[in-house]
């Protein structure tokens, strides 16, 4: 007998015990949904929940493969073994020494939010005697892909645990929450873990621990690590040009440093409906126009260098959606379809305020320049609310034709 058929054989054994809705996830997860209709269809079509998550989780995974490259290629660029490079295709970036650490650091990552989220979610479907839902499929990949790189994995397991039962099952489960689950589980840990989630030192492997190392008095070289934002928010100078911005060459979490194949897997989900392009481009707009406006408050004089905010203020408005995880947060968090708004109307409202907030939140937070997340959280409550006052407006244009037409 294979797999399949002692599956099938499993799910019928243990119909209707608490050990069911396990079997007949794996059995979901695997082959196909638990029920199938054979009749009295009025839509065909071979997507379901569990393609949807996994056309996504396709889109995700250039990011996650070039982020074990970028982490290796990261970590031994700060320790002066290797030179900068340039270029998407540079040879010195592709390397088995780059690619070993970096799956050293980002797998266990993987493992443990796939293992603890999915434990939840099957302790809960036991509980609760209902199948195991999949919408922690894509939230497991999601939160490797956001978090520093040398986050310890038990803090990593407390968060996950929190943002799964109190960001989405506390409300129902999946398709009930109102909060974006990974989100949850990252302003979980910022709060929680500051000191582990914001400075220059927690995104390039090994710079946390040797500079606690060089402050008991080992003889070490410091790894500096700065990112991009970090840079700007105090002014300084930086060591990259737009192009390595673009390509990935820089640090940051894992998955949000490659423009370019976020790009691709923005086109990716566009073009297999997944992910909507409407909450996509205005959160794009959004930002950009909140960025124009910051170049203008500059040009007017308004501020002078001397001024705290002036570094983030100055640089070029577009060049915001190439540095920190403004597009990899419109593309993959503000897309999520249960957590956004579901009307046209509404998705662009909501997208342009989730760009104009990012970049606001970016400027004027000294502490962490950096506010996507903060603000697609935000939006996140707020959009059914949008979506209220659009289905309202269109009820009272309708009302008024219909009475014109009456009179």
């Amino acid at each position: 007998m294979g797999l399949k058929s002692n599956l099938h054989s499993l799910k019928e054994k243990y119909k209707g015990t608490k050990l069911a809705p396990a079997f007949n996830a794996l059995h979901t997860f695997l082959y196909l949904p638990n029920e199938t209709t054979h009749n009295g269809t009025h839509i065909k079509a071979a997507d379901d929940l569990k393609r949807t998550m996994n056309t996504v989780i396709i889109a995700l995974l250039p990011c996650l493969v070039y982020g074990m490259f970028n982490a290796g290629y990261q970590h031994y660029l700060a320790l002066g073994e290797i030179e900068a490079t340039s270029g998407f295709f540079a040879a010195t970036f592709w390397t088995w020494d780059n690619l070993i650490v970096g799956m050293w650091q980002v797998l266990p990552l993987v493992i443990v939010s796939y293992g603890v989220g999915l434990a939840v979610e099957f302790l809960f479907a036991v509980i609760k005697g209902h199948e195991v839902e999949e919408g922690y499929l894509v939230t497991g990949m999601l939160v490797p892909l956001i978090v520093p790189i040398d986050i310890p994995l038990w803090m990593l397991a407390v968060a996950v645990i929190f943002g799964v039962v109190i960001g989405k099952e506390i409300f129902g489960g999946t398709g009930m929450n109102i909060l974006n689950p990974a989100l949850t589980i990252r302003a979980f840990l910022f709060f929680s873990y500051p000191t582990w989630m914001s400075g220059d030192k927690v995104w390039v492997h090994g710079a946390v621990e040797r500079d606690q190392m060089i402050a008991t008095g080992e003889s070490l070289n410091a790894i500096s690590g700065e990112t991009i934002l970090g840079a700007y928010a105090q002014n300084n100078s930086i060591a990259y040009d737009y192009w390595d911005m673009f390509w990935g060459l820089i640090p940051g979490s894992v998955g949000e440093t490659s423009k370019f194949l976020i790009i691709i897997g923005a086109l990716f989900l566009i073009f297999t409906k997944v992910g909507s392009w409407r909450i996509i481009v205005s959160t794009l707009i959004g930002a950009l126009t909140m960025g124009l406006i910051f170049n203008g408050v500059v040009d007017a004089g308004w501020i002078g260098d001397s001024n705290k905010f002036y570094g983030l203020m100055n640089i070029p408005f577009w060049q915001h959606l190439i540095i920190g995880s403004i597009l990899f947060g419109a593309v993959y968090m503000a897309t999520d379809p249960v957590t956004a708004s579901q009307t046209n109307k509404g998705k662009w409202i909501y997208g342009f305020l989730i760009g104009l907030i990012s970049i606001m939140i970016r400027v004027f937070n000294p502490a962490y320049p950096e506010g996507v997340f903060l603000a697609i959280l935000l939006m996140n409550v707020f959009a059914p609310t949008i979506d209220h006052y659009v289905v309202q407006g269109n009820v009272k244009r309708r009302m008024n034709r219909l009475k014109v037409k009456i009179n």
